[in-house]
């Protein structure tokens, strides 16, 4: 079978997508915080009318998460989450071009020190997030206080493949593609945290099925086998964005006591539910338009 052709990333084809990198630059530079949340909650909106695909998808996720939840509730609960979608989207210009005077007055952090502390240890410290909508924005604000390596997963689209591993790199320690665990170790072994995000659908060799929210989903077990080869500590990080919008609540929690343990499903449980925890601190910002139930054996798909 032939090869996909790939196109240059500077083909027309891709010149919507160094626009819409041209106006996060702008807006990051131009704006205060506030009025660029109202931008980000406007192009929320859009996508909400316009991707009827994603809007099914988080609709679906909702109803398995938050079956006690009336229809009203999550309806209200799921727009909330594409004006988290379209904020997160606006914040990634901030992330990567706002300077650091700029941001400073947007954090709320507590826990840091447990950080220092098993940094202390020598070993590295595993820092166990999820994907938010404000996912960058908060790696970024954590940034500023501790130096940091990121894991990443490489985007199919070549420029915003460009744009998230050259900014990643500029604003963090290191930038590591998600199936290179030679590095991540390395990079641990150097003594640096390694922000890492294990929540989204896995299947193969390294997975396994694990509660979230009650429902059986495809797990990675690489947090409990990286915290063994490795020694490093497991600490929950939860950054979010407040209610009332005034500022980005970062919180550091004291390291995992007993893990990992022998029992991987037991491991993977719970780190679903420690994400779950980070997830009721604003449950809108949680990424709903991924499939996290998707590929299950023997159990249907249900989106």
């Amino acid at each position: 079978m032939a090869k996909k052709r790939k196109h240059s990333p500077y083909s027309p084809l891709y010149w919507p997508t160094w626009a819409g990198l041209g106006v996060l630059w702008l807006v990051s530079q131009s704006l205060p915080f506030r009025p660029a949340l109202l931008i980000g909650r406007l192009i929320g909106k859009l996508v909400y009318r316009l991707s009827a695909k994603r809007r099914h998808i988080a609709a679906v996720n909702l109803s398995i998460c938050f079956p006690q939840m009336s229809e009203t509730e999550r309806e209200a609960l799921l727009r909330e989450h594409f004006h988290s979608l379209g904020i997160g989207i606006v914040m990634i210009g901030f992330a990567w071009w706002a300077n650091d005077d700029k941001l400073r007055s947007l954090i709320d952090i507590e826990g840091i020190e447990h950080l220092q502390q098993s940094l202390d240890r020598g070993k590295g410290v595993i820092l166990l997030s999820a994907h938010f909508t404000d996912l960058e924005i908060t790696g970024r604000l954590l940034s500023l206080f501790q130096p940091i390596a990121v894991m990443y997963r490489p985007h199919e689209n070549p420029v915003i493949e460009w744009a998230f591993s050259r900014n990643r790199r500029i604003r963090f320690e290191a930038a590591i593609p998600r199936n290179d665990i030679r590095q991540v170790v390395r990079t641990l072994r150097q003594n640096l945290p390694v922000w890492y995000a294990p929540d989204q659908s896995f299947k193969g060799r390294n997975s396994t099925l694990a509660p979230f929210f009650g429902e059986p989903a495809g797990t990675n077990t690489a947090t409990s086998r990286l915290a063994k080869i490795s020694g490093a500590d497991v600490i929950l990080f939860s950054g979010f964005r407040k209610q009332d919008s005034s500022c980005y609540r970062l919180i550091i929690h004291p390291p995992l006591t007993g893990f990992p343990t022998r029992d991987a499903v037991q491991d993977a449980t719970r780190i679903n539910g420690l994400i779950e925890k980070a997830i009721d601190y604003a449950p809108e910002q949680y990424l709903w338009i991924h499939r996290r139930f998707k590929k299950r054996k023997v159990i249907p798909d249900p989106y």
